[in-house]
Protein backbone atom coordinates (compact mmCIF):
# COMPACT_ATOMS: atom_id res chain seq x y z
CA UNK A 1 0.00 0.00 0.00
CA UNK A 2 2.88 2.35 0.80
CA UNK A 3 4.40 1.83 -2.65
CA UNK A 4 1.08 2.53 -4.33
CA UNK A 5 0.56 5.76 -2.36
CA UNK A 6 4.08 6.99 -3.18
CA UNK A 7 3.53 6.20 -6.85
CA UNK A 8 0.16 7.97 -6.77
CA UNK A 9 1.73 10.99 -5.09
CA UNK A 10 4.45 11.07 -7.74
CA UNK A 11 1.93 10.83 -10.58
CA UNK A 12 -0.25 13.56 -9.07
CA UNK A 13 2.70 15.88 -8.49
CA UNK A 14 4.10 15.19 -11.96
CA UNK A 15 0.82 16.13 -13.61
CA UNK A 16 0.90 19.54 -11.95
CA UNK A 17 4.26 20.42 -13.46
CA UNK A 18 4.24 22.79 -16.42
CA UNK A 19 4.61 20.96 -19.70
CA UNK A 20 7.19 21.86 -22.28
CA UNK A 21 5.60 22.41 -25.66
CA UNK A 22 7.09 22.63 -29.12
CA UNK A 23 6.15 26.32 -29.14
CA UNK A 24 8.25 26.90 -26.00
CA UNK A 25 11.21 25.08 -27.54
CA UNK A 26 10.84 27.08 -30.76
CA UNK A 27 10.60 30.34 -28.79
CA UNK A 28 13.57 29.60 -26.52
CA UNK A 29 15.85 27.21 -28.44
CA UNK A 30 19.08 28.23 -26.71
CA UNK A 31 17.52 27.99 -23.25
CA UNK A 32 15.94 24.63 -24.14
CA UNK A 33 19.28 23.38 -25.42
CA UNK A 34 21.11 24.56 -22.28
CA UNK A 35 18.58 22.89 -19.98
CA UNK A 36 18.67 19.59 -21.87
CA UNK A 37 22.47 19.63 -22.10
CA UNK A 38 22.72 20.36 -18.38
CA UNK A 39 20.55 17.36 -17.54
CA UNK A 40 22.46 15.28 -20.08
CA UNK A 41 25.73 16.25 -18.42
CA UNK A 42 24.59 15.04 -15.04
CA UNK A 43 24.04 11.59 -16.57
CA UNK A 44 27.30 11.85 -18.54
CA UNK A 45 29.35 12.74 -15.48
CA UNK A 46 27.92 9.84 -13.51
CA UNK A 47 28.46 7.48 -16.45
CA UNK A 48 32.08 8.55 -16.83
CA UNK A 49 33.18 8.90 -13.22
CA UNK A 50 30.78 7.37 -10.65
CA UNK A 51 32.22 3.89 -11.20
CA UNK A 52 35.58 5.13 -9.88
CA UNK A 53 34.02 5.43 -6.45
CA UNK A 54 31.22 2.87 -6.49
CA UNK A 55 32.54 0.03 -8.63
CA UNK A 56 36.30 0.24 -8.15
CA UNK A 57 36.30 -3.21 -6.52
CA UNK A 58 34.47 -4.83 -9.47
CA UNK A 59 35.94 -5.96 -12.81
CA UNK A 60 36.05 -3.22 -15.41
CA UNK A 61 33.35 -4.89 -17.54
CA UNK A 62 30.78 -4.24 -14.81
CA UNK A 63 31.76 -0.59 -14.75
CA UNK A 64 31.52 -0.40 -18.54
CA UNK A 65 28.04 -1.95 -18.60
CA UNK A 66 26.91 0.28 -15.73
CA UNK A 67 28.25 3.33 -17.58
CA UNK A 68 26.58 2.35 -20.86
CA UNK A 69 23.27 1.99 -19.04
CA UNK A 70 23.55 5.53 -17.70
CA UNK A 71 24.83 6.87 -21.03
CA UNK A 72 21.58 5.81 -22.71
CA UNK A 73 19.75 8.46 -20.69
CA UNK A 74 22.47 10.98 -21.44
CA UNK A 75 21.97 10.49 -25.17
CA UNK A 76 18.19 10.67 -24.86
CA UNK A 77 18.70 14.27 -23.68
CA UNK A 78 21.87 15.24 -25.55
CA UNK A 79 20.68 14.38 -29.06
CA UNK A 80 17.51 16.52 -28.89
CA UNK A 81 19.48 19.30 -27.17
CA UNK A 82 21.99 19.47 -30.02
CA UNK A 83 19.26 19.29 -32.66
CA UNK A 84 17.36 22.14 -31.02
CA UNK A 85 20.51 24.22 -30.52
CA UNK A 86 21.76 23.62 -34.06
CA UNK A 87 18.79 25.60 -35.38
CA UNK A 88 20.30 28.82 -33.98
CA UNK A 89 23.94 28.01 -33.12
CA UNK A 90 26.91 26.70 -35.06
CA UNK A 91 28.45 23.35 -34.20
CA UNK A 92 31.43 25.15 -32.66
CA UNK A 93 29.16 27.26 -30.48
CA UNK A 94 27.26 24.16 -29.37
CA UNK A 95 30.53 22.42 -28.49
CA UNK A 96 31.85 25.32 -26.43
CA UNK A 97 28.47 25.68 -24.69
CA UNK A 98 28.71 21.95 -23.90
CA UNK A 99 32.18 22.41 -22.40
CA UNK A 100 30.99 25.24 -20.14
CA UNK A 101 28.13 23.06 -18.93
CA UNK A 102 30.45 20.07 -18.51
CA UNK A 103 32.82 21.98 -16.25
CA UNK A 104 29.88 23.48 -14.34
CA UNK A 105 28.55 19.98 -13.63
CA UNK A 106 31.90 18.25 -13.15
CA UNK A 107 33.41 20.54 -10.52
CA UNK A 108 30.60 20.10 -7.95
CA UNK A 109 30.51 16.36 -8.76
CA UNK A 110 34.26 16.04 -8.15
CA UNK A 111 34.06 18.04 -4.93
CA UNK A 112 30.95 16.56 -3.34
CA UNK A 113 30.61 13.07 -4.81
CA UNK A 114 34.22 12.02 -5.35
CA UNK A 115 35.49 14.14 -2.43
CA UNK A 116 38.26 15.67 -4.52
CA UNK A 117 39.96 18.78 -3.11
CA UNK A 118 39.12 22.18 -4.56
CA UNK A 119 42.04 23.39 -6.68
CA UNK A 120 42.83 26.61 -8.46
CA UNK A 121 43.21 24.54 -11.61
CA UNK A 122 39.39 24.51 -11.90
CA UNK A 123 39.42 28.32 -11.92
CA UNK A 124 42.14 28.47 -14.58
CA UNK A 125 40.31 25.91 -16.72
CA UNK A 126 37.10 27.93 -16.34
CA UNK A 127 38.87 31.11 -17.44
CA UNK A 128 40.26 29.35 -20.51
CA UNK A 129 36.78 28.14 -21.39
CA UNK A 130 35.43 31.69 -20.96
CA UNK A 131 38.02 32.78 -23.51
CA UNK A 132 36.76 30.08 -25.86
CA UNK A 133 33.18 31.29 -25.30
CA UNK A 134 34.22 34.81 -26.27
CA UNK A 135 35.88 33.70 -29.51
CA UNK A 136 33.05 31.35 -30.53
CA UNK A 137 30.19 33.73 -29.73
CA UNK A 138 31.69 37.16 -30.52
CA UNK A 139 30.20 37.27 -34.03
CA UNK A 140 26.76 36.39 -32.61
CA UNK A 141 27.14 39.22 -30.08
CA UNK A 142 28.32 41.67 -32.77
CA UNK A 143 31.87 41.91 -31.38
CA UNK A 144 33.73 40.54 -34.38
Amino acid sequence: MLVKSRLTLYIISATKLPTVTNAMIATYPITSSILLLSLSNVFMTFAWYAHLKDLSHKPWIYAALFSWGIAFFEYMLQVPANRIGFNVLSVGQLKIMQEVITLSVFVPFALYYLKEPLKLDYLWAGLCILGAVYFMFRSKWGLA
